[in-house]
């Protein structure tokens, strides 16, 4: 059992997996790291993109290695922690980021929305922490693994319920598997992203009235969500400076968190107003 925790000064011939790596955060992650020296293993259900995401990393000069994984699957994640290891013998950080939209109200949304938003966002989460973490313990040095969990991990909103239990229930299992394992040389963040601009809201599943928004709620993170690349940067520093919650932008999650950790019934119109305000395309 190791007890020393370790720093991460340089990055340099580490391995790094990081999931949904076919875009949006995964992909600016991948790349990140990959630009600080480390080797990638790259994972994602989209196997056209995980070529681009290669092929973009390795023209850059970087090493990267990609698996087509459904996150979802015990058994595919279970695969992937196989073969990363037989190729490198350890893994130095794994991101787990593979993650799906989803807004509706409670009347619109079907069981098979909750199975599968919890089944990715959550359980996909669940499945890379059991995979990867008993290997972990066993290489012979100190690793950190970084949750995608979102903004919505910190607050409620109103008519993304499914959505938000899965982001809650990251930053729960992150702070609860940190507790148990960062004495044992593992430490664990939760990345907490508020209005990114990436493909997640035009893929994400709308029904009902959220639906008849999609286009706008599309244009509202287009104009006014940060740069995946100010994501990957914050990841970066969580496992540097061992950072257990980190939200980004500070400016878009940690007021609406101050006010919730203060009175959350106080948080309720907000709650409300938040997807109102995206609905409206930020009008």
């Amino acid at each position: 059992m190791r007890s020393r925790r370790r720093r991460f000064e340089s990055f340099a011939g580490t391995v790094v997996v990081v999931t949904g790596a076919g875009s949006g955060i995964g992909r600016a992650t991948a790349r990140r790291f990959a630009g600080l020296g480390a080797r990638l293993h790259l994972a994602d259900i989209d196997a056209e993109a995980l070529v681009r995401v290669r092929e973009e990393i390795v023209a850059a000069g970087g090493t990267a290695q990609d698996h087509v994984v459904d996150s979802s699957d015990p058994t595919a994640v279970e695969g992937l922690a196989e073969r990363v290891f037989a190729t490198d013998g350890a893994v130095d950080v794994l991101h787990n980021n593979a993650g799906v939209g989803h807004a509706a109200s409670t009347e619109h949304t079907t069981v098979e929305d909750w199975q599968r938003v919890i089944g990715v966002n959550l359980l996909g989460v669940a499945y890379g922490v059991q995979a990867f973490v008993p290997r972990m313990l066993r290489q012979g040095r100190g690793a950190a693994i970084v949750n995608t969990a979102s903004g919505l991990g910190l607050i409620p909103a109103a008519s993304m319920a499914p959505y938000t239990a899965s982001k809650f229930g990251v930053v729960g299992m992150t702070e609860a598997l940190n507790a148990e394992l960062s004495p044992r040389g593992i430490q664990l963040s939760a990345i907490c992203p508020g209005i990114i601009d990436t493909e997640i809201t035009g893929t994400a599943t709308m029904r009902g009235e959220m639906a008849a928004s999609q286009d706008a709620a599309v244009a509202f993170y287009r104009r006014y969500g940060a740069s995946p690349d100010a994501v990957a940067e914050s990841v970066v520093e969580a496992v540097r400076k061992r950072k257990l919650i980190q939200p980004v932008p500070t400016s878009h999650v940690v007021p609406g968190w101050l006010v919730h950790r203060l009175s959350a019934r106080a948080f309720q119109p907000l709650a409300r107003g938040l997807v109102k305000l995206i609905a409206r395309g930020g009008r």
